[in-house]
């Protein structure tokens, strides 16, 4: 697969089947060839060389993947920058990368060592014989994707994906997802993850299939969306499938187009699995893996058996061990840290080789996710390593504390963190958001709790909330709980 021929391959072979499109323009595969090109050229004249990066700071739209490929035909690789940074954050990012031109809307650019284009001056019309009339083609260990980590452990760092990266990716997906031509991906997470660029754009691009872009989820336009653009799956967070189930009951929409539903970036309550597959009438696949893998590493088959609880088996040419603090893989039903091998794994943090070295041991990837493997071979996430509370000697996973709460259909979210505490160094404390119109007091959620839980394990305090906190990806934002227990 070659990630910059891509457009010009998909208009020489049916340049007027539908491409991609968002809430305001729909591109067929020659209009978006010709968009790739036009992009290329104008980066071109801003000094956009093989080796540059090129940082995108939009909001999800057609453009955004453009300059994508526009780049990649260039020879040079593309950071997206999250539209919701600070001046100050984005700046950072900028530098680091050292980025030769940033594409952004109509904001005032922050101060780096490059170029400013804004969206509306972006090129729509390509004009032959120009320099990016010819297409890069690039080593496979060459650098395409920058990145950024969210930062919740320290300063953002550059996750480095190669073009091999991208294409082990891809191809992992579409044989086990069985993602054909005749597919088409309703994009609903932020572009400037890995997730939403894999997943749901290069993943159905690379096979003749098509996408449409959300600007972002909304509860109260995504079934319109799917009735309008008849989509046959979808990818989201587990706060994506909680809204849906949080919806009255009496929203019946017409979902008879999407063959499935993809769950990640956190692991989720198998009783809102069952509760969204029993409602809307799809199934739901949960899966796991993280930037420095390319997007995933696990998935429950989608022709089964799947089980819901679990992350589901390696996804092809992946391996995944557990492995104990001496690094010794541990046998089936023992727990440690969960470990990936395989050619989705990252080239590296962007300059930083210390940080790459503590991460990237021997070809192997050491996520900071505990796990097991369960007696048929599929993976159980236990917490992050550095989300487990240790209260007194005794080391608490704050999943299980949620995971007991998730089990009333009341409970929509919960969050578990640890509180610092003169006696016992640190004690659980429980956040938690209910379905509206719900009646359950915070002693009902004690004994729900206690259902399940050693009395060591439940909480001090379970606080109730409309919602909780959530980070620019959609995943519960434990950080700044940690934060409000702290200060």
């Amino acid at each position: 697969m070659s990630w910059p021929a891509l457009p010009d391959d998909r208009a020489d072979t049916n340049p007027d089947g539908v491409c991609i499109g968002d809430e305001r323009v729909s591109l067929s595969n020659g209009d978006f060839a010709d968009r790739v090109r036009a992009a290329a050229a104008q980066l071109s004249e801003l000094g956009v060389r093989p080796g540059s990066v090129v940082a995108v700071q939009l909001v999800n739209r057609v453009e955004l993947v453009v300059i994508l490929f526009a780049a990649w035909r260039l020879g040079a690789a593309v950071t997206p920058v999250n539209p919701n940074l600070t001046d100050f954050e984005t700046a950072h990012q900028l530098r680091d990368a050292g980025a030769a031109v940033l594409v952004s809307d109509d904001r005032p650019a922050p101060e780096f060592d490059g170029k400013y284009l804004g969206i509306g001056d972006l090129a729509t019309a390509f004009h032959a014989g120009t320099a990016a009339d010819s297409v890069h083609n690039p080593e496979p260990n060459e650098l395409a994707l920058l990145i950024y980590t969210s930062g919740t452990t320290g300063s953002p760092k550059g996750v480095m994906l190669t073009h091999a990266n991208l294409t082990a990716m891809c191809e992992s997906v579409v044989t086990a997802l069985d993602v054909t031509a005749e597919d088409h991906c309703l994009l609903v997470l932020p572009l400037f993850h890995a997730n939403a660029i894999i997943l749901s754009t290069l993943t159905p691009l690379s096979v003749g299939a098509s996408t449409t872009i959300a600007v972002k989820f909304s509860i109260d336009t995504f079934f319109d969306l799917v009735e309008k653009h008849r989509p046959t799956y979808f990818s989201g967070v587990p706060t994506v499938y909680a809204m849906l189930d949080a919806l009255d009951k009496e929203v019946s929409p017409d979902t008879s187009s999407i063959r499935l539903a993809i769950g990640g970036a956190a692991p989720m309550p198998a009783e809102l699995i069952d509760r969204i597959e029993t409602r809307y009438g799809f199934p739901l696949i949960e899966g796991y893996g993280l930037s420095e893998g390319t997007c995933a590493s696990t998935l429950n088959p989608p022709q089964g058996p799947r089980k819901p609880g679990t992350v589901g088996t390696p996804l092809p040419g992946q391996q995944v061990r557990i492995v104990g603090k001496d690094g010794a893989v541990l046998p089936q039903g023992e727990t440690g840290e969960v470990v990936i091998s395989g050619p989705n794994v990252m080239a590296g943090y962007f300059g930083k080789p210390e940080e790459t070295a503590k991460t990237l041991v021997d070809g192997w990837l050491h996520t900071g996710d505990v796990g097991y493997f369960d007696g048929d071979g599929y993976l159980v996430l236990v917490d992050r390593i550095k989300d487990m509370i240790i209260r007194g000697g005794e080391n608490l996973y704050p999943k299980e504390i949620e995971t007991a709460l998730y089990r009333h259909e009341d409970v929509l979210e919960a969050a578990v963190i640890g509180k610092p505490d003169p006696v016992y160094g640190e004690v659980p404390v429980a956040y938690v958001a209910l379905r509206s119109g719900s009646a359950l007091t915070t002693d009902d959620l004690f004994d729900v709790c206690r259902k399940s839980l050693s009395k060591f394990k439940l909480p001090v305090d379970i606080i109730t909330r409309e919602t909780l906190p959530k980070n620019a990806v959609g995943k519960l934002d434990k950080p700044t709980l940690r934060a409000e227990n702290r200060s």
